[in-house]
This record gives structure tokens, C-alpha cells and sequence, in this order.
């Protein structure tokens, strides 16, 4: 026994000396891809006025790199893989802060967009690989605060990412929100070439997989397109819509057929890491967090303005109380989750997650156009409690009973299945809201008879203050019929918002038996320890 121990600990690879400096490093790298991902959006229309492009012209600038990255993220693995974590992870950074500088830089729409889609594929490895990263620099003790740190940054950068793009376009000019990436991103990349080191797990082969290659990107690409421009052109009433969900569709399948396929003896996803049910329930799940996230991110800053008459700072604002909240949740997760031995299975804290963020959508599905601030914060505070137990806890239960290379892989499918659930999400519920509020109108518009006294009442008191305002009779009486159908539009819009966010606690709600997945697994950290030496 005594052999065996000391043989265990001379096979336990040293801790990396300089693990801080690389979890700084690798954390501001992911902070900057995030934060450029939201805090770009909301100036996209000043871009339009600068560049002279119209509103669907200008929306190529997010769906160029989102689409980009989407298609790398899947290949950050088999990249590390072959061309070794450090230079991977340097040049991509690298490749970021670049292509950020040019984006400053373009004087047309093309050139934004170019260098839009070159910086999504940089911007990839920014959090899939820095991920893995971590997972192998830091040991098992100590996982739990570090995955809690980097998820913290996950909120941190959307949350933030809004407010400071208004700021810097408000006071200064939208180039800026580029350029003031860029020390930043030097730094970043400095820091990782001088301290990472490159993880044992390179590819030994030559041989690349170009069919998967190519598979995966007609695949995914057409399906973000689809996800993407769908709404905006109908649906599967648009040729190409229908055309590219097809290819989408017939890709992604062929795709999977041969990764799996037997004599394919270096498939550029490795798809049997699926394989671990713990990395499957986390890739569900982190599919549906991923979905409600950037949906209820979506939902309220429309609903609030549209229908409550908020400006863009005071909605942007909205949810900075509601991002310290999940910030405080996600380190109390990380510190329940910390050592050997949590003091809280990865299971429970995603369950409690689970239910307090289909229990905030439940609150928001009840508001009202007479709803005011204290009524959102409530919901949006409880969905913060929700998101800071459910994402930490989903990680470190995921990438747990991963071993060597496989950590890349798994950190590549968990970051792809978080970003599609937000593409689906966003498609899924501006559908649900259009559709909804059509619903609503010709339901209530039915109650516009002449043969509804309360109505006529209500129309003839509008016409009477008008009156007493100064409007002639004939003037206040269409105004009346004008503040009634604002009041129909108010209360349709409201009504089909408070059915999308009932619609994702349902969703919620309903994942919880994945959770199932994780009984009776391997541990979730014993085989996190850090592995800087050889297999």
C-alpha cells in the first residue's frame, strides 16, 4: 500500500507555479470575447448611420460572428490538439484583439463584417480552450472556485457588456467599443505564451479530417443562418430559409454518422466523450440555460421599453442588481463545491438552480403594463439567485469524469451547446412573441363592437377629457379611438410577453429529470486533477 502511494504521487504531475497569473490571463481573454458579444449591439445603429446601411444590413455585423464562432467553437479541441494549447490559445487572443482593431479601423460595411467574422473564429478558443485550460492547471481542491470565477465572468461580460457599449458610444464614437479591447488583448496574450504550458495531449498523427471538417461547417453555419434571418424573412415561407435548413439538417447528420463512423481513426470532434452521462446531462442542460439566459435577455429589455416607456440606459441598468446577485450566488456555489469532497453535490445545486430561474420566469410571466421597477427587479434578482447555482454546478459535474484530452473536447461541446441554446432560444421565443401578439390583438379587437357599452363608455370618457383639453369634438373623437388601440397594442404586446417568459419556466420546469443523468456516475472531480505532464 505504502509502494502504491508513493508511486501515486510521483505519477501526480507538480502544480504550475504560475496558475494565477494564467487564471487572470485566460479570464480577461474570455471577458473581452463576451463583453465584445453583447456590448456591440447596441450600437449597431449608429454603425448604419456611418457606414450607410440599412437595419438588415447592419445586423450581418452580430450574425457574422456569431456565425463564425459557432463553427469553430466544435474544432477549438482538435486545433489545441494539433497545434499545442499555448500557441492555440496566443494566437487566437492574438487574432481577437487584431481583428478588434480593424473593426475600429473599417470604413465600410464589408470590411466591418470581414473583420467581424475573423474575430468571432478567434474569439472561439477564448472560452472553450481557456476553460480546458483551467480544468488542467488547478487541482481538484481547488476546482470548484475556479470554474465558479470563470462563470462569474460568463455573467459578468453580458451584463456589462450592454452599459459600457452606451457609454462609449454616447460620450465617444462606436469604434471605440473595438479599440479599447485591444491593451487589453495584448496583454492577455503576453501572459499566456509566457506561462501556459502546452497540455501532453497533442495530435500524433498528420492526418485531418476534412469531411468533418467541412461537414460541420455547412452544418452549423446554415443552421445559424436559419436561426438567425428566419424571423426576419418568414420562415419556411423564404426559399433559402427552407434550402439551408435542409443542408443544415442533411450536414449535421452526415456529420455525426462519420465522426462515429469506425474507420474514421481521427474525427476532428471527438463525439464519443459523449459517452460520460455527465457530460451529456451538462450539454442538455447548458442547452436549456442557454436558451433562457439569452431569451429572458432578450424579452425584458423589449418588454420594458416598448411596453413600460423605459429608455435604454435606465433598461440596461435594469439588470446590473440582478448580475451582483448571480455573481454572489455563482462564488457561494464554487465555495459549496469546493475540495475533494463538496460540502453540496453538483445535482442539488442545479436543482435548486433550476427551480428558482422557472420560478422568475413564473413572476415575469404576471406582469403588467402598470408593472413598475421594484416588480421586475424581484424577478430578474430570483433569476439571478437561479442562474448563480446552475452554472458552476453544471461544469464541474460535466467535465469531472473527464480524463487527458477529453477535457478539451468536453469544454468545446458545453461552451457549443450553451451558445446554439441561446440561438434557439432568441429564434424560438421573437417567433412566440410575434405570433402571441397577433393572437391577443384579434381577441381583444373583438371587444371593439358597437354593441359594448363598456367600451363605448371608456371611448366616450377619452373623448370628453380631450374635449376639456381643447380638441373639437370630431378631433377628440378619433383621438379617443387612437388611445384605445394604443391601449389594445399595450396590452397584446404584454400579454404575449408574460406567455414567453410562462413559457420558459415551463421549459425549465420540465428539465429537471435530466438531472437523473448524473446518478450513479463516476465522481464528478476525482479525475480533475491537474495534468501539465504526461498522461
Amino acid at each position: 500500500m505504502a509502494t502504491n502511494s508513493q508511486q501515486s504521487k510521483q505519477n501526480t504531475p507538480a502544480l504550475n507555479p504560475y496558475r494565477w497569473i494564467i487564471l487572470m490571463a485566460v479570464l480577461t481573454g474570455a471577458f473581452l470575447e463576451l463583453l465584445d458579444t453583447t456590448s456591440v449591439n447596441v450600437a449597431l445603429r449608429q454603425m448604419a448611420g456611418n457606414l450607410g446601411a440599412t437595419s438588415d444590413e447592419i445586423g450581418w455585423v452580430a450574425t457574422g460572428y456569431i456565425l463564425s464562432n459557432v463553427i469553430v467553437l466544435p474544432l477549438t479541441a482538435w486545433l489545441s490538439s494539433v497545434f499545442g494549447r499555448r500557441g492555440y490559445l496566443t494566437a487566437s487572443i492574438l487574432l481577437f484583439t487584431l481583428a478588434s482593431f480593424f473593426c475600429g479601423a473599417s470604413t465600410t460595411l464589408g470590411q466591418l463584417i470581414f473583420w467581424r467574422i475573423v474575430q468571432g473564429a478567434g474569439g472561439a478558443a477564448l472560452l472553450s480552450t481557456a476553460q480546458a485550460a483551467l480544468r488542467e492547471v488547478f487541482p481538484v481542491d481547488q476546482q470548484g472556485m475556479i470554474q465558479a470565477l470563470y462563470i462569474v465572468v460568463i455573467v459578468l461580460g453580458p451584463t456589462v457588456g450592454p452599459a459600457f457599449g452606451g457609454w462609449i458610444t454616447d460620450n465617444y464614437s462606436w469604434p471605440w467599443i473595438f479599440w479599447s479591447k485591444s491593451p487589453l488583448g495584448l496583454i492577455a496574450a503576453f501572459l499566456v505564451w509566457r506561462f501556459l504550458s502546452d497540455s501532453p495531449h497533442k495530435q500524433q498523427t498528420g492526418g485531418v479530417d476534412w469531411a468533418g471538417i467541412g461537414l460541420l461547417t455547412v452544418g452549423l453555419g446554415s443552421l445559424q443562418y436559419v436561426l438567425e434571418e428566419g424571423q426576419r424573412y418568414d420562415w419556411f415561407d423564404d426559399v433559402w430559409i427552407v434550402r439551408l435548413t435542409i443542408a443544415a439538417v442533411v450536414s449535421l447528420i452526415a456529420f455525426v454518422i462519420w465522426e462515429l463512423w469506425p474507420t474514421n481513426k481521427q474525427p476532428v470532434v471527438n463525439l464519443r466523450v459523449l459517452k460520460h452521462r455527465a457530460l451529456t446531462a451538462g450539454c442538455v442542460l447548458l442547452f436549456i440555460g442557454g436558451a433562457g439566459i439569452y431569451a429572458g435577455s432578450f424579452l425584458m429589455p423589449l418588454f420594458v421599453q416598448s411596453v413600460l416607456g423605459f429608455s435604454p440606459t435606465e433598461a440596461g441598468l435594469l439588470f446590473l442588481p440582478a448580475g451582483v446577485v448571480t455573481i454572489i450566488g455563482t462564488i457561494l456555489a464554487g465555495r459549496l463545491l469546493n475540495g475533494a469532497n463538496p460540502l453540496v453535490k453538483p445535482p442539488v445545486l442545479i436543482a435548486i438552480g433550476l427551480i428558482g430561474f422557472s420560478l422568475s420566469q413564473w413572476l415575469l410571466g404576471h406582469l403588467s403594463p402598470q408593472s413598475g421597477r421594484p416588480d421586475i427587479e424581484i424577478g430578474l434578482m430570483l433569476r439571478g439567485v437561479g442562474m448563480g447555482f446552475l452554472f458552476t454546478p453544471i461544469t464541474v459535474a460535466s467535465l469531472g469524469s473527464l480524463k487527458g484530452a477529453e477535457i478539451a473536447q468536453g469544454a468545446g461541446l458545453t461552451n457549443l451547446f450553451r451558445q446554439l441554446g441561446g440561438s434557439f432560444g432568441i429564434a424560438i421565443i421573437n417567433t412566440y412573441v410575434t405570433s402571441h401578439t397577433a393572437a391577443h390583438r384579434a381577441d381583444l379587437v373583438g371587444f371593439l363592437s358597437p354593441g359594448n357599452t363598456v367600451m363605448l363608455d371608456r371611448l366616450g370618457a377619452i373623448a370628453h377629457r380631450l374635449v376639456g383639453q381643447g380638441m373639437s369634438v370630431p378631433a377628440a373623437q378619433q383621438g379617443a379611438w387612437g388611445i384605445v388601440e394604443r391601449i389594445v397594442e399595450r396590452q397584446s404586446a404584454t400579454m404575449a410577453y408574460d406567455d414567453a417568459f410562462l413559457l420558459l419556466a415551463a421549459a425549465f420546469a420540465f428539465s429537471l429529470p435530466a438531472l437523473l443523468l448524473f446518478r450513479k456516475g463516476k465522481s464528478q472531480t476525482n479525475s480533475a486533477a491537474p495534468i501539465d505532464a504526461g498522461h
